[in-house]
C-alpha cells in the first residue's frame, strides 16, 4: 500500500500533496455550509443563498481566479530565471485593488435592480456578495504568488483555514438560531479574508527582490483569461441561474440543482489541489525547455482526471438523489440520469481545465477563449431548446463542457505546440520557442 501511494504521489505535479489537505477541508466546508443552511432556512431563503453562492462561484471566480493563474505562471517562470516575486506582488496588488473597486462600484450602483432580480429585493445580500468578492480577490492574489514560488505548504494552510472557518461559522449561525440568508451568506466574506491574513507573513518573507515587471507582461493576457474563466464558470454553474430565469418560482428545483451540482462536482475539489501545482509545473518545464517533463506531466494528469471522474461519478449517479435529500434536505425532484449527466459534465470540464492550462503556458489565451466560447454557445443552444427545464440545463452543462474539450484538442493537435511563439533564456542556455513537438499533446 505504501509503495502504491508513493507511486501515485510521484505521478502528480510537485506540491499536489501539500495542497490536498487544505483542498479537502475547503471542499468539505462547501458541503457543510450548504447542508447546515438547507436545514436552517426556508425554501425561499435557501434559494437566495443558492443564487448568491452560484454567483460567487461563477462571476467571482471568473473575475479573480485569472489573477492567481497569471501570477502562478509569471512567478514560476521568474523563479526559474532567478528573479524575485516582490515587484510582481506590488503591481498585482494595485491591479487587483482596481478590479475589485470596479466590481464593487457596479454592485453599489445596481444594488436595487440586482436585489429585485436575484434576491427577492434583499439588498443586504448584494452587500454580502460584495464582501464575498473581496474575500476572493485577496485570496487569489496571495495564492497566485505562493503557488508560483512553490510555497504549497502556506497555500494549503490558507485553504484549510478558509474551509475550517466556513464550517465553524455555519454551525455557529445554526446554533445561535440565525435563520437568515444574510448570516449564512456573510460566511463567504469573513472566512477567506481571515485565511489570507494568516498566511500573509509567509508570503511577504518569500517574495524576494527582483527585476521590475512591465505592466504589459502582467496584464497582456489577463483580459482574455478573465473572459475565458468567466465563460468556463458560465458552463459549470449555469444550471442554477438558468433555472432561476426559466422557472423563477420553482425554489425546490433551484435548491436541489445546486445541491446536486455540489455533489456531482466532488472530483473538482480534489482537482483543485492539482491545478495550482500543475500550472506551476508546466510553466517551469516550458521555461526550462524540458519537453519530456511537459508531455509526461500532461499524460499523467489526464489519467488522474479520468480516475477522479470515475471515483466521484459512479457513487453520485447511484446514490445522488438519496444523498441530497439526506445531506441538504432537498426535495426529490432529480433522478439518477440527472446525476449521470452532471458527473459526465464534470469529467469533461476537468479535461478542459487541463488543456486550457497547456494553452496558457503557450501564451495562447485567445484560443483558450475561443474554445470556451464554443462551449458556452452549445450550452445556450441546449438550454433554450424545447423540453423539461431540469433536463435541459443539466444536459447543457455536459454538452457545453464536452464541446470545449473537443475544441481544445483540435487546436492543440492541429497547430500546437510547434506554433507557440516566443523564447526564453535560462541560465546558461537558450530555451526553444516550444518544448514540445507538434501533435504531442493529446496523443
Amino acid at each position: 500500500m505504501k509503495a502504491l501511494l508513493n507511486k501515485l504521489s510521484a505521478a502528480l505535479p510537485p506540491g499536489t500533496v501539500a495542497v490536498a489537505g487544505g483542498t479537502v477541508v475547503l471542499g468539505a466546508a462547501s458541503y457543510v455550509h450548504l447542508g447546515v443552511a438547507g436545514h436552517s432556512l426556508s425554501s425561499d431563503d435557501m434559494a437566495n443563498v443558492s443564487v448568491l453562492w452560484t454567483i460567487v462561484m461563477s462571476v467571482g471566480i471568473g473575475v479573480f481566479f485569472p489573477i492567481e493563474q497569471e501570477l502562478t505562471r509569471i512567478v514560476a517562470a521568474r523563479a526559474v530565471l532567478g528573479h524575485g516575486a516582490a515587484p510582481v506582488l506590488r503591481r498585482a496588488t494595485l491591479l487587483t485593488a482596481g478590479m475589485l473597486g470596479a466590481t464593487l462600484l457596479v454592485l453599489g450602483l445596481g444594488a436595487a435592480p440586482i436585489a429585485d432580480l436575484l434576491f427577492r429585493g434583499d439588498r443586504g445580500l448584494v452587500a454580502a456578495l460584495g464582501g464575498a468578492f473581496t474575500g476572493m480577490a485577496v485570496c487569489y492574489l496571495t495564492r497566485g504568488v505562493l503557488a508560483g514560488l512553490g510555497r504549497f505548504g502556506a497555500y494549503g494552510v490558507q485553504l484549510a483555514v478558509d474551509g475550517g472557518l466556513r464550517i465553524v461559522l455555519a454551525f455557529g449561525c445554526a446554533l445561535l438560531g440565525l435563520h437568515s440568508a444574510l448570516a449564512f451568506s456573510l460566511v463567504l466574506a469573513v472566512a477567506p479574508v481571515v485565511a489570507m491574513l494568516v498566511t500573509l507573513p509567509v508570503l511577504l518573507r518569500a517574495a524576494g527582490p527582483g527585476e521590475d515587471i512591465a505592466w504589459r507582461e502582467l496584464v497582456g493576457g489577463l483580459g482574455l483569461l478573465i473572459c475565458s474563466t468567466l465563460l468556463s464558470q458560465v458552463v459549470v454553474n449555469a444550471a442554477v441561474m438558468s433555472t432561476k430565469l426559466l422557472a423563477p418560482t420553482d425554489s425546490a428545483l433551484i435548491g436541489a440543482l445546486l445541491n446536486a451540482l455540489v455533489l456531482a462536482r466532488v472530483p473538482l475539489f480534489v482537482f483543485g489541489s492539482l491545478q495550482a501545482s500543475l500550472l506551476g509545473g508546466l510553466t517551469a518545464a516550458y521555461t526550462a525547455g524540458d519537453r519530456a517533463a511537459f508531455s509526461a506531466m500532461l499524460r499523467r494528469i489526464a489519467v488522474v482526471v479520468l480516475l477522479l471522474g470515475l471515483a466521484g461519478g459512479v457513487p453520485a449517479t447511484a446514490l445522488g438523489p438519496w444523498l441530497i435529500e439526506v445531506l441538504f434536505d432537498a426535495r426529490p425532484v432529480l433522478g439518477c440520469l440527472d446525476f449521470f449527466l452532471l458527473s459526465a459534465g464534470t469529467v469533461a470540464y476537468m479535461f478542459a481545465m487541463v488543456l486550457g492550462q497547456a494553452l496558457m503556458v503557450f501564451k495562447r489565451h485567445n484560443l483558450q477563449l475561443l474554445c470556451w466560447a464554443v462551449g458556452a454557445a452549445v450550452l445556450v443552444a441546449v438550454t433554450f431548446a424545447p423540453g423539461d427545464v431540469a433536463l435541459r440545463v443539466i444536459l447543457a452543462y455536459a454538452l457545453g463542457s464536452l464541446a470545449t474539450v473537443l475544441g481544445m484538442l483540435t487546436v492543440l493537435r492541429l497547430g500546437f505546440p510547434g506554433a507557440a511563439p516566443g523564447t526564453a533564456e535560462g541560465p546558461g542556455r537558450e530555451v526553444a520557442a516550444s518544448p514540445l513537438g507538434a501533435g504531442t499533446v493529446g496523443e
